[in-house]
């Protein structure tokens, strides 16, 4: 009889001791809380793989405008910080001395051309030689020639905005005598503006293909992102640094009027995925194992407050070194973005939403 009951008390204190040992219990033999566990969506809340780099707006083209010829300055109307229209007149000189050179270059081959027919028509009387006929003609056209030179001359007597242009700088005073070649204006081309950004040798070198990247521009001066089109880069570095110089272009129907060259934007550089299924992680979010990469992933339970977590193997790649590119997760399952160390296979826990003050 003793030992039966001896036997009774045996197993009622051994089954809470196996009871407990299926369980997470806290040092002082409490049952421990459900772990909370930060969720990123694969196909939502995944990080994208984006750089920022400080922008500055400049023109397509800066040039210091000059005469082909020389003469008085009378006319200069160009303001610092004005707007030109392609083809608008900036400055004109004196015109009278050209003028008089058309005049004089076309009397001249009026002379020539009647010396012409007169030595022709002694030719053919046999009165002069052939060769003197050849000298007139040639007289004649040196004559065209220098008539067409005055001719241009005048023309390049006044000078046009080449494009449409904003006015960096007066460089010579107006009534001033200039020599053929000398600065009278500095225009910045704005038919076209641009942002210059300068990227790092270890990232430029890393990116080679260019159409896969998308870039947007940010900055008081406009309503949300604006996109932007790669034009060029500079093949050498710059001298401090180890950057390359990238330039990318604004859209026309989108350049305010008050941007000018110098201006500060914010450039951001997004890589598009060429996997469609391919997804970026932080590396918390990615766990080695004696099988390959793994990633942890959250299945909720019927009533939706809590769930399982299991791992499930990937394939990994890693263009930087600071983000992951995982494939192999559907776009609608949930990860677990940190803490996964601390979690079992198949074990229950929360999502967490917060910190919350009781």
């Amino acid at each position: 009889m003793k030992a039966t009951i001896l036997l009774l008390v045996t197993l009622a204190l051994s089954v809470p001791a196996h009871a407990q040992d299926t369980e997470d219990l806290t040092p002082s033999g409490d049952t421990a809380p459900i772990r909370a566990v930060k969720l990123i969506q694969a196909g939502g809340g995944a990080v994208q793989l984006e750089r920022v780099f400080f922008g500055q707006v400049a023109a397509r083209e800066t040039v210091d405008l000059s005469f082909e010829v020389g003469g008085r300055l009378i006319m200069f109307d160009a303001q610092e910080g004005q707007f030109l229209d392609d083809g608008v007149q900036i400055a004109a000189m004196d015109l009278a001395p050209f003028e008089r050179a058309v005049e004089r270059a076309t009397l001249q081959l009026a002379q020539t051309n009647r010396d012409l027919t007169r030595a022709q028509t002694l030719v053919q009387s046999n009165v002069a030689s052939a060769t003197q006929a050849e000298n007139a003609e040639t007289a004649r056209d040196l004559a065209a020639l220098a008539l067409r030179e005055a001719t241009d001359a005048l023309e390049d007597a006044a000078l046009h905005a080449p494009f449409r242009a904003l006015v960096a700088s007066r460089l010579t005073p107006n009534f001033a005598n200039v020599s053929p070649g000398q600065p009278i204006v500095r225009l910045h081309d704005m038919s076209e503006v641009r942002v210059e950004i300068d990227v790092p040798e270890r990232l430029f070198q890393s990116l080679s293909d260019v159409e896969g990247i998308r870039f947007v521009g940010t900055s008081p001066l406009f309503e949300g992102e604006v996109p932007l089109t790669l034009r060029e880069f500079n093949a050498e570095t710059q001298s401090i640094g180890q950057s390359y110089r990238v330039t990318l272009a604004l859209p026309s129907t989108q350049v305010p009027t008050a941007i000018i060259p110098g201006a500060s934007m914010t450039v951001t550089a997004r890589l598009r995925d060429r996997d469609a299924t391919a997804i970026t992680l932080p590396p918390s979010a990615v766990t080695m194992t004696n099988d390959g990469a793994q990633v942890m992933i959250y299945t909720p339970n019927a009533e939706g407050k809590n769930g399982t977590v299991g791992l499930v193997p990937v394939n990994v790649a890693s263009a930087n070194g600071a983000q992951i590119t995982v494939t192999g997760v559907g776009p609608d399952l949930w990860i677990v973005g940190a803490g996964i160390q601390m979690l079992r296979d198949g074990e229950t826990v929360r999502p967490f939403t917060g910190m919350s003050v009781e």
